[in-house]
């Protein structure tokens, strides 16, 4: 496969017009730039949940890798553990490239499955340094695959009934969430009209129309066409007018109508808030709406329920919303 620039990688753009609550200022452009602007807000701290955390690889699926709880006893029963399937960044095959924010996720009990090995080199973009233990230098991995958010879905359904499993009758088949950021985002639209999967969240991410050529169309075969194959509520979580996903998101959420959908933008830029304490203002949202989606959580819902909603009234979030009170 071709090997592309860190910043091609991470290109994702298009055009839509800006939401009236937020008006980008004269000077704000769209750019794939991973630090955050001059003018974003403070960092959140925002803690763990509960419960710790491993990170660990599986025989089973070495082309993944997994998050979740320590201690598996309290799943069972009607306390199982909802199931996450998350696509990197410039679709990297890199299992620990997000590993901060999937780790608060996992904390408050959920079994999150990373595409990428665990012990996949990071990408240039995330590391100063490339190089293994012995100190050899390791080349990553090709990009990931849209496919492979559905394999950690199907293995892990398959754990969950194989009794020799760790994870036997502790995760649950009926609460399934897909995510993603940026081409990861676009990897979740490829396959959540899977009719299993409950929700879909979108990152600093959003669809390009069929025949639009870029990098992030040669990567995934998710297209614009795509969203009118939704059949669960989806989210778009986005770093504001300086994101280069800005535009594409605002045009995804024009085009959705037959779901609900929520989108939430925050001046962060593309990269987010993934590497902060706890996953920052990022960690905060994700774990709220993946809280109401996937355990019908009350204090969650009110994040993005009704018209005082805790995101629409916090003057650092740019709120709209659809099929949502």
């Amino acid at each position: 496969m071709k090997r592309y620039t860190i910043a091609a990688l991470a290109l994702l753009a298009a055009s839509a017009p800006l939401e009236a609550q937020q008006t980008a200022p004269a000077n704000a452009r769209p750019t794939n730039i991973l630090a955050e602007p001059p003018d974003a807000p403070p960092p959140k701290n925002n803690p763990p949940g509960p419960y710790a955390v491993t990170i660990e690889a599986n025989p089973g699926l070495p082309t993944h890798t997994i998050y979740r709880p320590t201690d598996l006893t309290p799943f069972k029963g009607d306390s199982t553990l909802p199931i996450v399937s998350w696509g990197n960044g410039a679709c990297a095959n890199a299992g620990r490239l997000f590993e901060v924010f999937l780790t608060q996720v996992a904390s408050h009990g959920y079994f999150v499955i990373s595409i990428g090995p665990k012990d996949a080199p990071l990408p240039a973009f995330a590391s100063n340094r490339d190089r293994g233990e012995s100190g050899e230098r390791r080349e990553p991995l090709p990009a990931s695959k849209d496919h492979q958010l559905i394999d950690a879905i199907d293995w892990a359904l398959k754990e969950n009934e194989r009794k020799e499993s760790p994870y036997y009758q502790r995760l649950d088949s009926e609460r399934i969430a897909v995510m993603g950021q940026s081409c990861g985002g676009l990897q979740t639209i490829a396959v959540s009209s899977d009719p299993r999967i409950k929700t879909s969240v979108l990152w600093n991410s959003g669809t390009f129309p069929s025949g639009a050529d870029s990098l992030a169309t040669r990567l995934s075969s998710a297209k614009k066409e795509d969203l009118a194959k939704l059949h669960a509520p989806i989210a778009y979580f986005i770093g504001g007018p300086t994101d280069i996903a800005y535009p594409q998101a605002e045009d995804d959420f024009k085009k959705i109508n037959q779901v609900p959908v929520f989108k939430g933008n925050i001046n962060v830029g593309h990269g987010g808030t993934f590497r902060h304490p706890g996953a920052g203002w990022f960690g905060e949202v994700g774990v709220a709406w993946l809280d109401w989606q996937l355990k019908g959580d009350a204090k969650a819902a009110k994040y993005f329920v009704g018209k005082d909603c805790t995101l629409c009234t916090n003057p650092l979030w740019h709120v709209e919303k659809k099929g949502i009170d």
